[in-house]
């Protein structure tokens, strides 16, 4: 049975008072916070074992070796890896999904065809667009249906995916729509034609049980700071043979095999990936960020998620002058509930809220095409996370409709 009382009082940040207000965090989408076990992890590491990893042979380089490298196990089994092997640590999503487009787009050359979505993050939008620049690659996109979902039959019709493709890439879940895309029916379309199949994982791994098989990606991109884990370290995976045909994304110690003036030879994966010092306490931080995620179960985290998702929608459905963007139902959807009040810009409404201890999120949430998609500069967003509570949204809801009213009468004031 779910504790509510329990996981919140693994997380002491929450005790805290804003403006006189009990503190409401729904920004979880943006960052999740930390229980404290993973704070103590990484507060171990540096004051009991710190020192380098893999170059350092005395006791404590071991330790922090062990240390590291039993994270990149963790991460491994936390989503179904076949190897440790095919784990990247990078510093967060945005570099992997970086490591990604450059390597791949190395591939790349004139007529070929990259494909992603309107409603991608920035962070798997931008590193595309630049590696078809640099390749003379085109790069098109799936459209989205009125109701926030990723417009499959046109794409069909269109054949979006075609014998031109050579990458697909696409979000598990929208970090503003919430919707959860059908990223094995794509990946085998993509499959069908020979193209790599990409995913940003950002806001699906934290929200439920990964299995890199069952999604049928060749490359998995997500950060370690949305689910519980420290700022600083992020995550690649890739199937084993992949990454081992593709080049070095960085130069320097520790990612290559022999150096020479005339030329180097390179490290096998992981380590091909890593050059120099890599985030190593953070790393640790994950490692316990994934254990306590297993005590709690990712499949009671995801039916929790989706409950507090529905009260979401529900509650700020039933306000008047509110706008949800994406689906309105806790179908198919992630925790991330974007949304527009009429008469109130969002930054406004962000900091009329947190007036009353209420954090979301205000702007275009690194996804400025897909605002402008849906005839919108910019929209609020409101993000629960294992540790939020029912009462926690009415208190969100209550805000809203209070600044709702709030901004409104004031313009009706001043006619």
């Amino acid at each position: 049975m779910w504790n509510s009382a329990a996981i919140r009082a693994d997380f002491p940040i929450l005790d805290r008072e804003i403006n006189g207000h009990p503190l409401v965090y729904l920004d979880s989408a943006n960052t999740s916070q930390k229980p404290r076990e993973v704070v103590e992890a990484v507060e171990a590491h540096y004051l009991r074992h710190n020192a380098n990893v893999a170059r350092a042979m005395h006791t404590l380089g071991a330790e922090a070796t062990a240390a590291f490298e039993g994270a990149r196990v963790k991460v491994a089994e936390f989503v179904h890896a076949r190897s440790s092997d095919e784990i990247i640590f990078t510093k967060n999503a945005s570099e992997a999904l970086n490591l990604a487009a450059y390597t791949l787009g190395r591939r790349l050359k004139p007529g070929d065809e990259v494909v992603i979505s309107v409603m991608e993050h920035h962070s798997n939008l931008v590193p595309w667009q630049l590696a078809c620049q640099a390749s003379g690659a085109t790069l098109r996109w799936f459209d989205i249906t009125d109701d926030g979902r990723l417009d499959l039959e046109a794409a069909q019709r269109d054949g979006l995916i075609n014998e031109r493709t050579k990458v697909v890439s696409v979000a598990w879940v929208s970090n503003v729509l919430g919707t959860i895309n059908p990223i094995r029916q794509i990946a085998d379309w993509a499959h069908s034609v020979g193209a790599i199949m990409v995913a940003d994982g950002s806001q699906g791994v934290p929200q439920r049980a990964t299995d890199v098989t069952a999604l049928g990606v060749d490359l998995l991109a997500f950060t370690g700071h949305k689910l519980c884990g420290p700022t600083g370290i992020g995550v690649l995976w890739g199937h084993y043979d992949l990454l081992e045909q593709l080049p070095p994304f960085l130069g320097g110690g520790e990612m290559i095999e022999v150096v020479r003036m005339e030329g180097s030879t390179y490290a096998p994966p992981p380590h091909r990936f890593e050059a120099g010092t890599p985030p190593i306490a953070q790393a640790v931080g994950l490692g316990a960020a994934i254990d306590y995620l297993n005590r709690i179960g990712m499949d009671a985290l995801a039916a929790h998620e989706t409950e507090i998702t529905a009260h979401m929608l529900d509650g700020l459905g039933a306000l008047d002058g509110v706008h949800i963007l994406g689906p309105a139902e806790a179908v198919d959807r992630g925790g991330a509930v974007s949304f527009v009040v009429d008469g109130v810009h969002p930054h406004d409404l962000m900091q009329l809220l947190d007036s009353r201890g209420v954090a979301v999120r205000g702007g275009h949430h690194c996804a400025a095409p897909l605002h402008k998609r849906l005839a919108v500069q910019s929209s609020s967003r409101a993000s629960g996370y294992l540790y939020t509570t029912p009462e926690e949204v009415d208190a969100l809801v209550e805000a809203v409709a209070w600044g709702y009213d709030f901004f409104n009468s004031r313009a009706r004031r001043s006619l």
